[in-house]
């Protein structure tokens, strides 16, 4: 009987070790011709994630993800929204107060619209436990809108980072992140835009307890196309996505850039 009270908790440790070492490394190349177990595919219908050859970052496949007008997730139909996002699987979220790198490559084709409508191509969410928190927008945006690239944080009255206006289309534009989200001003943001660094932030990047958020919240990664209602197709490529789990994050003093 006490072999078998040691064998059930030493199966509870590692249970309990596997639900809180997160993400320590991860990697997608889409070299399978189907979508990976890193991916969540309830952000996207069906015929929106074609695992393809034409266009590549490295090696032979990336994804290619395409969002058409009407398209709607079934949770969001008679609303303004329209999708297709790869969702980061719930088992690799991100923990709160820990230091991540983020690493993926996105391909924006000659013939993507100038559009106007809001449209995310990156994001990270908080998680949320009700059914809906307050505010509910991403904690950090990669948006592209009417030919104009730039990194939001928080809301509702979101924060420029980043923005540029050089024409990105047609090459793939290599991004880089290293990220932890914090309630305090331990949080911090760094990114890299083909190898040039373009943020520098430290300081409160994760919403309070209040507005639904729970305690020792978790946070998760989407990209594809997120956008409010518009008559154009539009199409991106995703390829070479790495996330790893870093040393914790280091005690410089709080400071904004």
């Amino acid at each position: 009987m006490r072999y078998l009270w040691l064998a059930n908790l030493f199966l509870l440790v590692l249970i309990c070790s596997c639900q809180t070492d997160k993400s320590e490394k991860l990697y997608d190349g889409f070299e399978h011709p189907s979508l990976s177990k890193v991916w969540d595919d309830r952000k996207f219908l069906p015929g929106a994630l074609e695992i393809q050859k034409a266009i590549v970052r490295s090696g032979e496949r990336a994804a290619k993800i395409t969002l058409r007008p009407g398209d709607q997730i079934p949770q969001e139909k008679g609303t303004i929204l329209e999708r297709a996002e790869l969702t980061e699987a719930e088992e690799y979220w991100s923990l709160e107060d820990s230091l991540y790198s983020y690493t993926f490559s996105i391909f924006l084709p000659d013939d993507f619209p100038v559009d106007s409508a809001r449209l995310v191509i990156a994001q990270w969410k908080q998680e949320c436990q009700v059914e809906s928190c307050v505010p509910d927008n991403p904690l950090i945006a990669v948006r592209y809108v009417a030919g104009r690239l730039f990194i939001t944080h928080l809301g509702p009255e979101l924060e420029v980072l980043y923005a540029t206006s050089e024409n990105l289309l047609n090459r793939w534009l290599d991004f880089k992140f290293i990220i932890s989200f914090s309630r305090t001003e331990a949080g911090s943001i760094e990114a890299w835009l083909n190898n040039e660094k373009v943020i520098d932030y430290i300081g409160i990047n994760a919403y309070p307890h209040d507005g639904g958020y729970p305690d020792q919240n978790q946070f998760y990664f989407k990209t594809g196309l997120y956008r409010d209602q518009t008559d154009r197709f539009m199409t991106i490529y995703f390829d070479e996505y790495t996330k790893a789990r870093l040393d914790k994050v280091s005690d410089a003093q709080p400071r904004r850039k």
